[in-house]
């Protein structure tokens, strides 16, 4: 299993700030598994409005994150990156639950396996977590988009 630091997912994600959503990767396996971590700060852009009393992660956000995940495990499996005629689109999210908030300081760590491609629609388990907590899960579903 190897690893990637930032600048290795620059090259297999299009996203960049506000919204790139993955740090570094842990570890992954092309074609089955990736972990990796979003460190959750204060200077989000979102946690102005989300909310000023109490700074919560939108669950969105969370779903987006696991979904980047995806987009650089699809990538590194088919050993292609992103670029101006193709990129990983997520088209579809089924059975998701939050079970906790996720707030300033905390480091979201993001996991998500391969089920199964079908008809170039790749379905994946992702979940993400806090200090071993589940705080939110469900089913992932991306396509390779192409623009002619």
């Amino acid at each position: 299993m190897e690893s990637m630091d930032i600048y290795r997912i620059l090259e297999h994600l299009p996203h960049r700030y506000p919204f790139l959503l993955v740090d570094r990767v842990l570890e992954v396996e092309p074609g089955r598994y990736l972990r990796g971590i979003k460190n959750v700060t204060y200077n989000e852009p979102y946690f102005t409005g989300h909310f000023p009393n109490r700074a919560i992660m939108p669950g969105v956000l969370i779903l987006e994150a696991l979904a980047q995940a995806t987009g650089i495990l699809a990538f590194v499996t088919a050993q292609s990156r992103p670029d101006d005629k193709s990129n990983y689109l997520l088209v579809g999210i089924d059975s998701v639950r939050f079970k906790r908030q996720v707030i300033p300081g905390d480091q979201l760590v993001l996991e998500v396996t391969h089920q199964k491609t079908k008809r170039g629609i790749w379905k994946f388990d992702g979940q993400a977590t806090v200090d071993g907590k589940t705080v939110a899960g469900g089913e992932i579903l991306c396509a390779e988009g192409r623009v002619e």
